[in-house]
């Protein structure tokens, strides 16, 4: 009786663990890397990707890039400077950045130079080649091509949220700054809105 009872105990024990095994299970799937993906309402790549896009069109059509090029008889120079997170959620900043940079290149319409950080990292090499490279393969320090416009901006949000239901207004503004003068000769704003509602599931 006593073992009759412990081995219908184990197979209920078993069968407990099997349903919470069920329950944890993992499932990927390879999705292309266009597609859309919007699981949490959270910025994401997508977001990055589109907004890049747009502004950077939308920066480019203004006269100030007509006005220069006709003036100096050359392409302008651009950085991209800070893009600041000021929103509720962890945003990476630096991906955004990267789809500002691509756009920029892409377009042929500025010339476009490496930002603080790797041009730190382009003469530390400067530097170790004055030691370590041939004479007439080294790259000589002072000529680096400066930059005439600056890229910098910021992304905010504004969040409201009632019963479940959360709306997300994300608000991306970005500014050409003259580097010679402080001009601003462009002010961009994109803004996205998303509601998200979470369905409750009764058992």
């Amino acid at each position: 009786m006593i073992q009759r009872y412990r081995r219908s105990y184990s197979i209920v024990l078993c069968a407990v663990f099997a349903l919470a095994g069920c329950g944890h299970e993992t499932k990927v799937t390879r999705v292309d890397a266009g597609v859309v993906t919007d699981l949490s309402g959270r910025w994401n790549d997508t977001d990055s990707r589109i907004v890049a896009e747009a502004m950077v069109k939308e920066a480019l059509q203004y006269p100030w890039l007509g006005n220069f090029t006709q003036a100096n008889r050359r392409q302008p120079v651009v950085v991209v400077g800070t893009v600041l997170n000021s929103s509720h959620e962890h945003i990476s900043v630096q991906t955004f950045i990267t789809d500002l940079e691509r756009e920029l290149t892409n377009s042929q319409k500025v010339t476009f130079v490496a930002g603080k950080g790797e041009r730190d990292e382009i003469r530390t090499e400067r530097k170790e080649q004055a030691v370590h490279a041939r004479e007439d393969t080294q790259k000589a320090p002072g000529k680096e091509t400066g930059a005439d416009y600056m890229m910098k901006g910021a992304i905010a949000t504004i969040l409201d949220e009632a019963d479940g239901t959360k709306a997300v207004f994300y608000q991306v503004d970005l500014q050409m700054i003259d580097l010679e003068s402080n001009a601003k000769v462009w002010y961009g704003q994109k803004k996205i809105k998303k509601v998200v509602e979470k369905k409750r599931t009764v058992f």
